[in-house]
């Protein structure tokens, strides 16, 4: 017969039907009772939610002049096939992202101009530093890693990032509920209510970085956040001097992605610490529509090393502006089995097991 409405249950999705001794509507696969009215403004709310809206203006930026090409000269890796780029008193040096020797490929070309610049605030003496405080005390460590040859290839590179900044106009709903548990001499009882909670608004977001290299990890490039970027300054050839720089080569339109998914989870976070009192809460639906979206290209000050033990790679990375530092250390097994059975009479396997996972996470 048409023109009737269906309505789907909010809790299970099934069909809800009308029960005449409850003179409420009911929905027979999870028996939770709704009145009509409540079910007609979720139904229209749901309707209402509209479509995301990610369009990003990507137009490039400014070209690099014949004179600032003419100071910079490009090196490719032989064996990643990573380019970096410096200035003109810059010899062959060692790849920062394989360790491998690279050469001169020639002149510089092609490529967008940087927008912008986050000089190194910090040296290299600073990321070395650094290092050597990140493996000290770790009494599984290689002794052979721990050597000066490894610390002095920290190398000062500026990462190309793609900067994006957005208005953000969210419609969020979130499915909430409250348990109340209850008992009596026989029975233990458990009542579960569910809500449904929107929350509407705009945020704003200001340069959501996203690395532009693919030869680095985007996971690792985002442990070394935050970047403070009013310290950037409009990008000049002279703030390469003694530093390299990875030519970009994930464009802003392939970086757009992985813009749009830090602003969606970073919305829904930010509303949800508005949504309170209740046991649980878990996001249903999410529009989000930008406006005044646009991406620009920068360079952010990075030390890395990236070195392979036993065949294996390590990488190591501090944020050349504040600091932070992030990387993993390899473990000398048969170390481990030494200090496994000296403190086997001492401590108990879960305690030592303990240890092994602090080992690698500090």
């Amino acid at each position: 017969m048409a023109g009737l409405q269906e309505y789907k249950c909010p809790c299970c999705g099934g069909a809800v039907a009308f029960d005449s001794g409850l003179q409420k509507l009911k929905c027979p696969f999870c028996d939770t009772e709704f009145e009509l009215d409540d079910l007609k403004t979720f139904d229209e709310e749901v309707k209402n939610e509209g479509t995301d809206n990610f369009t990003w203006n990507t137009t490039p930026g400014s070209e690099w002049t014949e004179a600032e090409a003419s100071q910079i000269q490009s090196f490719v890796c032989k064996s990643c096939g990573g380019e970096i780029v410096g200035d003109m008193n810059m010899a062959a040096t060692a790849c920062p992202y394989c360790g491998n020797p690279v050469v001169v490929s020639g002149q510089f070309s092609g490529m967008l101009k940087p927008d912008y610049v986050i000089p190194f605030k910090l040296d290299k003496a600073a990321a070395t530093e650094r290092l050597k405080k990140h493996m000290s005390g770790k009494k599984l460590l290689p002794p052979a890693f721990k050597d000066a040859h490894h610390i002095e290839e920290v190398k000062g590179v500026y990462v190309p990032f793609w900067l994006f900044d957005a208005d953000v106009d969210a419609h969020i709903r979130y499915k909430a509920s409250e348990r109340h548990t209850w008992q009596d001499d026989r029975y233990k009882y458990e009542e579960t209510k569910y809500f449904c909670v929107v929350r509407e608004g705009k945020i704003a977001f200001d340069k959501v970085p996203v690395d532009g290299s693919s030869k680095i990890d985007d996971t690792l490039m985002e442990s070394l956040e935050p970047f403070n970027f009013k310290e950037a300054k409009d990008f000049n050839t002279a703030y390469l001097a003694g530093y390299v720089a990875d030519k970009y080569d994930v464009d802003a339109g392939t970086s757009i992605g992985r813009a749009n998914e830090r602003i969606r989870r970073a919305t829904e976070r930010a509303f949800r610490r508005t949504v309170k009192g209740y046991d649980s809460v878990d996001v249903e639906t999410s529009t989000i529509r930008l406006d005044n979206a646009e991406a620009k290209y920068a360079l952010y000050p990075v030390w890395l090393l990236n070195t392979t033990w036993n065949g294996s790679k390590y990488v190591f990375a501090m944020n050349g502006q504040t600091g932070k530092f992030v990387g993993n250390l390899p473990m000398d097994k048969g170390l481990f089995w030494k200090y496994f059975f000296r403190t086997a009479g001492i401590f108990t396997v879960a305690a030592f097991a303990v240890q092994m996972i602090l080992f690698y996470v500090m």
